[in-house]
């Protein structure tokens, strides 16, 4: 039996399993996080994420989703790493470097009056929008707005990568979307090499905006940073809204910015601690 220490954590209700690596990494993780993930018979979560080191940044964050796939970024999850090894005393920096599969971010932490993080905001990078290296196959450079038939009928998409790629759909009413159906459905549409993550957005006002997830690997989450940021990115690429916003999803609010002085987006948002644990491992 291997008996894993873990905290669980959520940023807006994006919920992942944490799991300190630093001095040791658990074996076959696709199928532990199958297993932890499982919300009646493991931890429950949308996934596992582990902290490790890093030969590059001050940490670095593998993430593999409620299937066993591996993740190349996680908005929410980034923002909980900070809270981790700020609060844990693995750091005593406020800014703090993170390696991830799309690259190293910066994490800026925000303490509340009792001394620990309470939120964070992350350098995103800059949003990718050709086509080719999002990625997703069209026949023009960017694909903005584009028509997409579905068994729903057609859709009219964006695509954006913010370190995995994202499909957004904007809608004039959220509640009358099938957001299982037609977001698994667009999530395995053959125009995406590695599937894709589904958003569906209401624009409120120039600087508001509703929106749901459909995650690949996960199915519906409350919560998506990096879908946040593509959100906007497509809202303000196709002038439906100013280049900061709030986003509100299921599970909270997140502030975006998509920044005209170095075209990087920056995410701030909360990072919870629920509750810490060990895993005993018998497979």
């Amino acid at each position: 039996m291997e008996s894993i220490r873990f905290t669980k954590m959520h940023g807006i209700s994006n919920d992942y399993i944490y799991i300190n690596c630093m001095d040791h990494e658990p074996e076959r993780l696709a199928e532990l996080s199958v297993e932890m993930s499982d919300r009646h018979t493991g931890v429950g979560g949308d996934g596992i994420i582990l902290i490790c080191p890093s030969d590059k940044a001050d940490f670095k964050m593998r993430i593999f989703n409620a299937d066993g796939s591996e993740a190349k970024m996680c908005g929410n999850g980034s923002r909980c790493v900070g809270k981790y090894v700020y609060d844990n005393g693995l750091t005593d920096k406020k800014t703090v470097t993170l390696e991830t599969l799309s690259g190293i971010k910066i994490l800026n932490l925000h303490l509340g009056c009792d001394g620990k993080v309470d939120k964070v905001t992350v350098d995103m990078g800059s949003p990718e929008l050709n086509a080719a290296e999002v990625p997703v196959t069209c026949e023009v450079l960017q694909m903005i707005d584009a028509p997409v038939s579905t068994s729903a009928g057609t859709v009219h998409l964006t695509a954006v990568s913010m370190g995995n790629p994202h499909g957004i759909v904007f809608v004039d009413d959220l509640r009358q979307v099938d957001v299982h159906g037609l977001g698994r459905e667009l999530e395995l549409h053959d125009m995406w090499p590695d599937r894709a993550n589904i958003e569906f957005a209401q624009v409120l006002s120039p600087d508001e905006i509703d929106m749901r997830v459909w995650e690949r690997g996960s199915g519906e989450t409350m919560a998506c940073g990096t879908g946040a940021c593509a959100v906007a990115v497509a809202a303000a690429a196709t002038s439906r809204a100013a280049r900061r916003v709030t986003i509100h999803l299921l599970g909270g609010d997140l502030d975006i910015e998509w920044s005209p002085c170095d075209g990087h987006v920056y995410m701030t948002g909360g990072a919870t601690t629920v509750f810490d644990g060990v895993y005993d491992r018998v497979s």
